[in-house]
């Protein structure tokens, strides 16, 4: 998949978590709305953030890409967006 939507997020400057285990601390609560994973996402967490049941965006960059696309100093394996 591609990253428009990831980019249309970031633009839009809704409220993002990044990281596997905020992200799981999040779906816990039901806030997230929508997770990102990168195409080297291990096979063990896109299991556990499946099983929330929330839209989940696989995208085909791997998490280096998706650094240098939200501009932050380190991969980028899991993030998500908050209801």
């Amino acid at each position: 998949m591609s990253t428009d939507k990831l980019r249309t997020a970031l633009k839009n400057k809704k409220h993002i978590i990044y990281g596997t285990e905020k992200t799981l601390k999040f779906l816990k609560l039901g806030k997230i709305k929508t997770v990102f994973l990168a195409s080297n996402c291990p096979e063990s967490t896109k299991k556990a953030i499946k099983s929330y049941g929330v839209e989940i965006l696989e995208l085909s960059e791997p998490s280096d890409e998706i650094a240098l696309i939200c501009k932050r100093p380190h991969p980028i394996i899991v993030m998500s967006l908050i209801r």
